[in-house]
């Protein structure tokens, strides 16, 4: 496709982009109509919204317009499933330069439906804006079917936390990405383009989870919200979090203890959820601290000392 987004027009880029969805068994009524229509069996309706903003959460530099669509639907889809909740549906607002090439929206688009396929998702409907910067904001949907929605505030002493996913992979391929280098590929690849253990979600509700949250600003910062929504102490056990070796050799190499990655590192999009002390986990599910009772503050600790550092992303505190 050759010219920019001006030249093709606002309906002609509308034409372009949904020319290349596909649909799901629960979208009733897709793109086309004033709004979409989706199935909602279960009677309530898990939604979330995320806003990807250029050369704050993604760089084209470093990014193919295709990871950027992956990326954004990907964190949002998590949202979803850590409530318990199978996706459904994906909304898209853009906002794109009229001197962008077209290639790039469409290309974007692409990334957006095939993360979606991957969750079993569809994307229904959206917007499009001229405008400076290019801003990607997304509603995801989701289905509970029937189960009730795993919230942050049910955690409860005595509970065990587990994890299944990525940790700190995102983390190191940015700090890979940030010195100039692309390689190890699987970590670069890692912050392009999440890949959250979405079928998780819903089987940790099924499970008995008692509170549950993806890891898209770090590990110790989303368990913070878990321990300030249930009013516990929550504590983890460094020998217990997975560090593989190449993080090692990556973190020895720009000197920084990959540990710091695997707490505080977002957007891998691993689900984190707490469970009674007697739920026998699946294989993919790891361990890696306890909830008790706290006479203070709520508060996450790191082999029973507080973590020192920032515990993860703050989007006002950094740059």
């Amino acid at each position: 496709m050759r010219g920019t987004v001006g030249e093709l027009g606002e309906f002609g880029l509308i034409r372009e982009l949904t020319s290349r969805l596909t649909t799901t068994e629960a979208v009733r009524l897709g793109p086309g109509d004033d709004a979409a229509v989706v199935a909602a069996p279960d009677r309530r309706v898990v939604a979330s919204t995320d806003v990807l903003l250029e050369g704050r959460h993604f760089r084209r530099d470093w990014s193919t317009a295709y990871d950027v669509g992956r990326k954004a639907a990907a964190q949002n889809l998590a949202d979803i499933a850590a409530m318990g909740a199978v996706p459904t549906a994906l909304l898209l607002g853009l906002v794109v330069p009229a001197s962008l090439a077209a290639t790039w929206p469409v290309e974007l688009m692409d990334g957006i439906r095939d993360e979606c396929q991957v969750a079993g998702a569809a994307v229904v409907g959206g917007d499009v804006v001229g405008g400076d910067a290019i801003t990607v904001a997304i509603t995801a949907l989701g289905d509970l079917g029937g189960r009730e929605a795993v919230t942050r505030s049910g955690a409860r002493p005595g509970d065990v936390v587990a994890v299944t996913g990525w940790l700190g992979w995102s983390a190191a391929g940015y700090a890979v990405l940030s010195r100039g280098f692309r390689s190890p590929r699987a970590f670069v690849e890692a912050h392009r383009r999440p890949e959250p253990p979405y079928h998780a979600g819903p089987a940790a509700a099924d499970l008995g989870a008692t509170a549950m949250t993806d890891v898209s600003d770090g590990l110790v910062a989303d368990l913070g919200h878990i321990a300030a929504a249930s009013g516990v102490h929550i504590d983890l056990r460094s020998a217990d979090v997975d560090v593989p070796a190449q993080m090692h050799d990556i973190g020895q190499a720009v000197g920084v203890d990959p540990l710091h990655w695997v707490l505080t590192g977002g957007e891998d999009h691993a689900i984190v959820a707490t469970f009674p002390p007697d739920t026998k986990l699946p294989a993919r599910w790891r361990v890696i601290g306890a909830v008790s009772p706290t006479s203070g503050p709520p508060l996450v600790t790191v082999d029973g000392a507080p973590w020192d550092e920032a515990g993860g992303w703050d989007h006002f505190t950094h740059g």
